[in-house]
């Protein structure tokens, strides 16, 4: 029985410990095995670092097999992995690091610079690669000499096991405490339709600070199928993976899609073997998704969820997928609820519900809700109510029970599947002296679904777009950062001298059928 996530590897090891768990193409394969063996000794290691139950331990680098290593050997201690977004500038990450309290850093060799801009609070810190003159250890130095005897604790599936970080509306990121339970609801539930074997081949390619990524990497483990895991998002190497590995299942949002319907040569790529596609996490055309079910010929699923839902609680089935046909406008659906969970579409100023078709706020109940957020209990109760209820900030509608996103009760952006938040742009902005006011919006990307705009009331006329592009670039990850401007003479505010933004982003919007997915 699997209730907590040391026990994936440690069931399939006395299961089938031969079957292969995890490929990176080129290096390595490790069987199940092998896995539990080396989260055994990582889980020793870490033991005699100090770390207990409920301590965190942080992960920074592109995706590398050692990521699930650290995972499952720290799930064996009752210990929190933290995945930092390798993409945020120094100061980002070493907020989430210090307000983490991680107590040690597995990092990889590339970032090694952005750490010597960092003031942390770490007790170690263990080098993926080589650590030149710094003086830390090597992954392989720090393992070496423990054991590789599987630790047994006992383990509440209610407890935290994985922490990753989404940015506020205050614009400081919150750490989103998301418990075993939480997990494998996901994967035993949520998850279900996809039609998972032992036999499946997933492809793992999404970031791994991305709740897309790194849960659809244990999925596949805790399916017990083969995972093929890519360092990170190249289209050259998930062609070649889909068709050299015989890949059966993979996770894209949708910019991936756009890029891969795309790319040279194409029409060449052999995708027999694909069975499954699931897709979501930021707004999508139909013209992308009609290629894309064009070229893959599998089932698609699109999902909608948060980082704070552990992924997808509603799901669009592959018969909802009919474009041109008598079900064509389910497309602009996310789905219905997945089993075990509730939506309601609810009036945010009186918790009442809204009527069938009527916008409101998508309120979401079920076990694969967030524990909370981590050592903020004010945003955990403005998150989720008495009851159960998580707020998700999003604004939409529902009939015949699908659900249609409409837009953001929140001013988030969703820019090729990244979380963005306006509110920490406008007070990068700000900080110029050549700027009296600012606002920052998402307006239509054919290439990312939406794209940071700024929107500037300046005080020097001689500030140009690319100035203030380049000061943005010194203090946020460019992804974050706009990539375009619009000046304005005054900034339309309510008396209460909040920014008007729907009204801001209307003549963008105009003509879409759809502001988010």
């Amino acid at each position: 029985m699997i209730n907590t996530l040391a026990d994936i590897t440690r069931t399939h090891r006395a299961e089938r410990p031969d079957d292969i768990a995890l490929r990176v193409p080129g290096q390595r394969d490790w069987t199940f095995e092998q896995l539990d063996t080396d989260a055994c000794t990582c889980a020793n290691a870490l033991r005699d670092a100090g770390i207990d139950e409920g301590g965190r331990i942080a992960f920074l680098a592109k995706n590398e097999a050692e990521f699930f290593v650290y995972l499952y050997g720290g799930a064996k201690l009752g210990a929190v992995s933290v995945a930092v977004n390798w993409r945020l500038a120094p100061p980002e990450m070493e907020y989430i690091l210090n307000h983490s309290e991680a107590e040690i850093l597995l990092i990889s060799e590339e970032f090694l610079g952005h750490l010597k801009q960092m003031n942390l609070n770490l007790d170690q810190v263990v080098v993926l690669g080589d650590p030149g003159d710094s003086g830390y250890s090597t992954w392989d130095q720090w393992l070496s000499g423990h054991s590789d005897k599987d630790i047994v604790v006992d383990i509440n599936p209610d407890d935290t096991c994985f922490q990753l970080y989404t940015s506020g509306t205050t614009g400081l990121p919150k750490g989103v405490e998301t418990t075993h339970a939480n997990l494998t609801t996901m994967m035993s539930q949520g998850l279900k339709e996809l039609s998972f074997s032992s036999e499946s081949i997933s492809l793992v390619c999404m970031p791994l600070f991305h709740i897309s990524g790194s849960a659809w990497g244990v999925l596949g483990q805790y399916m017990a199928c083969r995972s093929i895991l890519l360092r990170e998002v190249d289209m050259a190497e998930i062609l070649r993976a889909i068709e050299a590995e015989r890949v059966t299942h993979s996770v894209f949002v949708p910019a991936v899609l756009q890029f891969l319907a795309a790319f040279p040569g194409i029409e060449d790529i052999d995708f027999s073997s694909l069975q499954t596609v699931c897709y979501g996490a930021s707004p999508i055309t139909e013209e992308v998704l009609v290629t894309a079910m064009r070229l893959f010929n599998a089932e698609f699923f699109q999902v909608y969820g948060l980082t704070e839902t552990t992924g997808g609680v509603t799901m669009l089935a592959p018969d909802e997928h009919d474009p041109g046909g008598e079900r064509a406008g389910l497309l602009r659906s996310c789905g219905k609820v997945i089993d075990n969970h509730e939506i309601r579409i609810v009036n945010p100023e009186t918790g009442d519900n809204m009527p069938e078709s009527e916008v409101g706020e998508i309120w979401i109940r079920g076990p694969q809700v967030m524990k909370g957020y981590w050592r903020n209990p004010e945003a955990t109760s403005e998150a989720i109510d008495a009851d159960g209820w998580f707020k998700s900030g999003d604004a939409g509608y529902m009939v015949d029970g699908y659900v249609y996103i409409h837009d953001r009760v929140k001013d988030m952006i969703i820019s090729g599947g990244e979380n963005i938040y306006p509110a920490e742009i406008e007070n990068a902005l700000m900080k110029h002296e050549g700027i009296s006011d600012a606002a920052v919006i998402g307006v239509p990307s054919e290439r990312w679904g939406e794209t940071v705009k700024a929107i500037i009331t300046r005080s020097d006329d001689s500030l140009s777009e690319e100035d203030l592009i380049s000061f943005c670039r010194q203090q946020l990850a460019h992804y974050k950062c706009p990539t375009s401007i619009d000046w304005m003479d005054e900034i339309p505010r309510n008396p209460s001298g909040k920014i008007l933004k729907t009204e801001l982003r209307k003549p963008y919007w105009e003509g879409k059928d759809r502001n988010v997915s």
